[in-house]
């Protein structure tokens, strides 16, 4: 595994187009959550464990967030033909396992992870109702206990979007696998 960090993304760009198929056999584009008070988009995938290490505490948060209009979406953009962990029926398993309650998406031509410039697996974005960049970086200061965790990053910038507050702290940057790009 390829430790990675997020790369810096310009603060208040527009959420980059996408329309992908979920694991429910719908697609989903970035217009279908247009009306979302926050979208957090999430590039993860199946084998991760940095994405196994805090995929519950997504979930428990979109439950938690969901009736103040955040979204959650989480986006696979890994090679399936070389890491089949994460091929469309893992990622349905995958999605099944975790309860998952905001769509999964496959991005098998893995151009929106490259138009986001995602780098890792799990890399988050914060947009807000605008559909302009607030957040990109961590989801806590501990992926591997949330017992320990003492910052809440995602949470703490969600709270200030929510309430028309720019994101007032150091981002730091998401950590996990490399996003795993096809070879040319």
């Amino acid at each position: 595994m390829a430790l990675l960090y997020s790369s810096d993304s310009e603060l208040n760009s527009k959420v980059i187009p996408f329309n992908l198929k979920g694991v429910d056999g719908k697609y989903y584009s970035n217009k279908d959550f247009e009306n979302a008070s926050a979208l957090v988009i999430i590039f993860m995938c199946n084998h991760c464990p940095y994405v196994k290490g805090v995929v519950r505490r997504f979930v428990d948060f979109q439950a938690k967030y969901f009736d103040k209009g955040v979204k959650f979406v989480g986006i696979n953009s890994n090679d399936a033909i070389a890491y089949p962990e994460d091929s469309f029926e893992n990622m349905i398993n995958f999605y099944n396992e975790w309860n998952m309650n905001f769509p999964y998406l496959a991005d098998e031509s893995q151009g929106v992870a490259k138009a986001y410039d995602a780098q890792c697996t799990p890399d988050i974005y914060l947009y807000d109702g605008n559909g302009l960049l607030k957040y990109r970086g961590r989801f806590d200061d501990n992926w591997q206990d949330e017992t320990k965790v003492k910052v809440k990053d995602l949470e703490n910038a969600v709270n200030l979007v929510l309430r028309g507050k720019d994101v007032d702290f150091k981002q730091m940057p998401a950590m996990g696998c490399s996003i795993k790009f096809k070879s040319l």
